[in-house]
């Protein structure tokens, strides 16, 4: 009787803390099924080992005795060793979602454990429910649907109702593979010399994060509301125009991000321009036409042109300086040039901001209001932020990478004169084509870079393995387990020059 009370309290130890891993990673996620299980099967070698004792522990129960319950026992409290939460970039948030998901689970194991301990020969149910315990969260997630789903439908009915009740408020939608955010807060930071704005803060670019902006923060005062749309699969824009009906459009970039769920570069096209053809009659779609995507998609008297390599572009920057204190820059749009500065660095961020420049325009800022925000504008933090520490800056761009924003990042790092040295995980989510991306990126790092600094496992293996094909001197092409060794070290390098390191990607508590 002791041993199987012994055996029960630390199963279930052992299944809370494997239970809130995969909550947290399922959050993670976004809360989609699908997504949740790409993962678990993409790193299912690194979850087999987590579960190394639990499956051992399972195997122990089909023979459940005296002797088996305490050796099962032990492995139970070894496998919480394996699931004890360590430092998290992202922590686990305890909203009522996941608190509603965590009282189904506990339901779903105390089954299990009735069922361990009243039937007969089925004495291996419960350490089965551990083993199995990611399946459980799903089932659990399932079994919530249609509460989460009534509740998800009334807060966005709500939100709804408060946008209808705003006639005078301008909606604008901006999505994009990258640099939508940054967009986001330029384009704020641009209109708010005349209007009242509001944006959906940080990463709220899922229907529930504009809701809960909508809800929560949106005032009679706004004269207009900026609304950062992200997807993962298709439909999500659709989806999240048909809660806010923005009246103009901006698409920052296409290209190869989130290929695991989109599948295609097509399914990208076609979800990025459901902003598109969302837009009412009288709208505009502000296009970055320097991305062939984008380009080839659409054209037609309701879009407004911008970039910096596209010369027909209806809003062209030009002019293009680069240097350690920002940009400099000319803008023509309608017939006028104007001239920039601006403390952000890329040519990437001059896209964006003509795009941007151009909506404000045609709402009314004056140029001399817009040349003053420009100037004022500050760094996205974790985008191409520069961290200024004398011979040792920091550039920043931990935010996330995609092969389009790692190829700007490393211009603006070539751009210094200086030792430079790149530190990354490489990139992720980028379906098949991960491995040849990756190892492209490699490459290009050897064309640039000093030293490469290459941070975790098997991701790194591929830029690791680019870098490795070059000419490039294997003694500065070093492997770290942690971002902030890899900076330590290269803060202790010996060098003449200043240094320039460019933090490029930071990998997320799921990778």
């Amino acid at each position: 009787m002791t041993t199987t009370i012994l055996y029960h309290i630390t199963a279930a130890a052992a299944f809370a803390f494997a239970a809130i891993y995969f909550v947290h990673m399922f959050q993670l996620n976004g809360y989609h099924r699908d997504g949740h299980m790409r993962w678990h099967n993409d790193i299912l070698g690194a979850i087999s080992a987590k579960m190394t004792f639990a499956f051992v522990a399972f195997v122990l129960m089909i023979f459940a005795n005296d002797i088996t319950k305490p050796i099962a026992s032990v492995l139970n409290v070894l496998t919480v060793v394996m699931f004890l939460p360590g430092p998290a970039k992202k922590p686990l948030v305890y909203t009522a979602r996941i608190k509603r998901l965590l009282a189904a689970i506990i339901i779903l194991y105390s089954a299990l454990v009735v069922i361990t301990s009243l039937v007969p020969y089925c004495h291996f149910v419960s350490a089965l429910g551990l083993v199995l315990v990611n399946f459980v969260v799903l089932l659990s997630d399932i079994i919530n649907s249609p509460v989460e789903k009534a509740i998800k439908n009334g807060f966005i009915k709500d939100a709804k109702k408060i946008l209808e009740r705003r006639k005078n408020l301008t909606i604008i939608g901006i999505t994009g593979s990258y640099g939508k955010t940054s967009c986001k807060y330029f384009l704020t930071k641009l209109l708010s010399a005349k209007y009242n704005v509001l944006m959906t803060p940080a990463s709220y670019n899922t229907p529930m994060g504009v809701v809960k902006t909508v809800r929560e923060h949106l005032k009679n005062s706004h004269e207009i509301f900026i609304c950062e749309m992200g997807a993962k699969n298709i439909g999500d824009i659709k989806e999240l125009c048909d809660i806010v009906h923005p009246h103009i459009g901006l698409i920052s970039s296409i290209g190869p991000q989130h290929l695991e769920s989109f599948k295609t570069i097509e399914n990208v096209v076609n979800t990025k321009f459901e902003l598109y053809d969302t837009i009412s009659d009288g709208g505009k779609v502000y296009l970055n036409y320097d991305n062939e995507l984008i380009r080839s998609a659409k054209s037609g008297k309701d879009i407004v042109s911008f970039g910096c390599e596209y010369e027909n572009a209806s809003c062209l920057a030009s002019n293009i300086t680069l240097s350690e204190k920002g940009t400099d820059f000319d803008v023509t749009y309608n017939g006028v040039t104007t001239h920039f500065s601006t403390k952000l660095l890329g040519t990437h961020n001059v896209q964006n901001l003509a795009g941007c420049i151009a909506i404000a325009v045609d709402m009314g800022v004056e140029l001399s209001d817009l040349i003053l925000a420009v100037k004022r504008l500050e760094s996205v933090p974790h985008r191409l932020q520069m961290i200024d520490g004398g011979n040792f800056t920091i550039i920043d761009d931990a935010f996330n990478a995609n092969p389009s924003g790692t190829k700007a990042a490393l211009e603006v790092l070539g751009s210094f004169d200086g030792t430079k040295i790149i530190v990354t995980p490489g990139m992720i989510e980028l379906g098949e084509k991960q491995a040849e991306l990756n190892r492209e990126f490699g490459i290009n790092c050897t064309k640039v870079c000093d030293y490469i600094f290459l941070v975790g496992g098997r991701i790194a293996d591929d830029v690791y393995e680019g870098a490795n094909s070059t000419c490039f001197d294997k003694e500065k092409l070093l492997r770290f387990d942690k971002v902030e060794e890899a900076v330590e070290y290269a803060r202790m390098l010996q060098s003449d020059k200043k240094k320039f390191v460019l933090l490029e990607n930071d990998l997320p508590d799921n990778y």
